[in-house]
């Protein structure tokens, strides 16, 4: 695989996002997640998983440098298979932990909000949120619905519409994250619980969190095609279009110097 890399324990997981440092995603990435996640939900061998990023960057997000160049088939592809990833995630039956090493942005927010515990590391530069309108990007049901979840109906409609980035304390403090360590014990700290449910009967524990999420999973968007449809067509609008491309060459900028 180009953009994961898996590291087995005794019983579990750990999925490292391994696509540059900062973890951007990609329909690549995508594809390798949905791929990964199946094998490891059908490998009974594995009784939980852990998601982690690289130091600082769980990921920062859609690689808009990559997307923009998408053609509009492509486009297409891409907003349907990460939609489709997502309500994958949801729907994983085993324990399922996120260990998340720095920014989440965005995209990197929408593959957190999908576990069942999220451990962040300390620091006040870090950030977290669905910030998608404020980056011009569309935000589809599933997502106003994850958030309202974990945080919700009030919090979840305030910072969805202000397209708000939420530091590491705000994020402990709404209930996005459930605990800060520094960034050297994060994945002890997320082994540590994995390990913990790892004590309990399996199926009782998968039962649970299939009643928890229960009506969660129900409000999953039978007609996501339809939201996924409108984010790309509104991705070629033009002053959108505009502002993207303006984006992309201001970080092609700072990468130059």
């Amino acid at each position: 695989m180009n953009t994961l890399q898996l590291i087995e324990k005794q019983g579990y997981t750990i999925v490292q996002l391994n696509r540059g440092k900062v973890n951007a995603i990609n329909h690549e990435m995508v594809q390798e997640l949905r791929q990964t996640f199946r094998e490891l939900q059908k490998n009974k061998a594995v009784r939980g998983v852990i998601l982690i990023g690289q130091p600082h960057y769980f990921s920062a997000g859609l690689d808009l440098i990559d997307l923009i160049q998408y053609n509009e088939s492509q486009i297409n592809n891409f907003f349907g298979a990460f939609g489709s990833l997502y309500q994958d995630l949801v729907r994983f039956p085993k324990p399922f932990i996120s260990a998340i090493t720095g920014h989440a942005p965005a995209g990197g927010c929408v593959l957190a909000v999908t576990c069942d515990n999220r451990y962040m590391a300390t620091g006040d530069q870090y950030v977290i949120g669905l910030n998608e309108v404020a980056v011009n990007i569309q935000i589809s049901q599933d997502l106003i619905e994850a958030y309202t979840f974990w945080i919700g109906e009030g919090l979840a409609n305030r910072y969805i519409l202000e397209g708000k980035l939420l530091s590491v304390q705000e994020a402990v403090n709404c209930g996005l994250v459930d605990a800060l360590f520094p960034l050297k014990q994060l994945l002890d700290r997320a082994e540590h619980k994995m390990l913990q449910y790892m004590k309990a009967d399996q199926e009782i524990w998968v039962n649970t969190k299939q009643k928890l999420r229960k009506h969660w999973i129900d409000r999953l968007d039978q007609n996501a095609g339809n939201s996924l449809k409108e984010a790309a067509t509104l991705w070629w609008k033009p002053e959108i279009r505009a502002k993207m491309e303006a984006y992309v060459q201001s970080f092609s900028n700072k990468k130059k110097k």
